[in-house]
This record gives C-alpha cells, sequence and structure tokens, in this order.
C-alpha cells in the first residue's frame, strides 16, 4: 500500500466544506483533470457509489468507488474498485474554530502490476501529489468565495 494524506485549512465551517467535497458533481471545478458522478443514489451514506473518470478527453482512467463510512458532517471514506485504482480513499474535515476547518484528503493506493508499479509510482509521485495539493488550495479559494 502506498499512503498519500494532505491537509488545506480552509476558512469555513466544518458544514459549508463537508457539503462543498460531498458535491460530487462539482468536482470537476477544483480535482485537476477529473469528473465525478454519483451511480448510486445520489452517492450518499455508507453503500452509495459514485465513479470518477481521470485524464483528458478519452485518454485516461474510470475511478469506480463504494462509500464505506459516512459519518456527515466529518468523514468519507471510499473503497476503490476499479481496475487502475485499488485501495481506500479518506475525506475528511476537522473543525477548527466555527468559521474555520482543515480538509484532510488521503488515499492508501494499492499498487497494480507489483515491482513495476511500485517503480513507476515512485517516479509519478511528485507530480501526482503537486496535482492534488493545487486542487485542493483551488478547493479551498472556492468554497471561501462561496464558488462551492
Amino acid at each position: 500500500m502506498e499512503h498519500i494524506e494532505l491537509t488545506v485549512a480552509v476558512n469555513a465551517p466544518a458544514q459549508k466544506v463537508w457539503d462543498a467535497i460531498t458535491n460530487w458533481e462539482a468536482q470537476n471545478k477544483w480535482m485537476l483533470g477529473t469528473k465525478v458522478w454519483p451511480v448510486a443514489g445520489d452517492g450518499t451514506g455508507v453503500g452509495g457509489r459514485i465513479e470518477a473518470f481521470t485524464g483528458i478527453w478519452r485518454i485516461g482512467f474510470l475511478d469506480t468507488m463504494e462509500i464505506t463510512i459516512w459519518d456527515a458532517p466529518t468523514r468519507c471514506d471510499v473503497l476503490h474498485t476499479g481496475r487502475v485504482v485499488r485501495g481506500t480513499g479518506t475525506f475528511e474535515v476537522v473543525p477548527l474554530t466555527q468559521t474555520t476547518s482543515n480538509f484532510v484528503w488521503s488515499e492508501d493506493l494499492d499498487l497494480p502490476l507489483g515491482i513495476l508499479g511500485k517503480v513507476g509510482f515512485a517516479l509519478l509521485r511528485p507530480g501526482f501529489v503537486f496535482g492534488v495539493r493545487k486542487s485542493l488550495e483551488k478547493f479551498a479559494r472556492l468554497v471561501e468565495q462561496g464558488a462551492l
């Protein structure tokens, strides 16, 4: 497993941050190269399912997920069930004050292709982390501006 965890401070109450991160269809406004949509119900609650396509045009991959923990307004865990992305992901909102929060994004990825996957990810990791960090910073700005 490969663990990645990034945190961004958001000048917004926890509920507002939660509402923004669980608005799956709005993720394309802040998550670099990704479009997300619910496929089972509205994508909320344990057992809800969502899908995400990450890439450019038709070049990319589909990430299928099932919600395994739904503890609104603080935590959503998903199980990645696709061919490319496997493992778990967590969105966590940590209230700091009544008007500020941290958003913690973490993944425990089960890399495909054995040692080749580990070497490949080691090469891709810095770019991947940079992209996610920039996405989280954009997320914080959009929430603070009331755009999400």
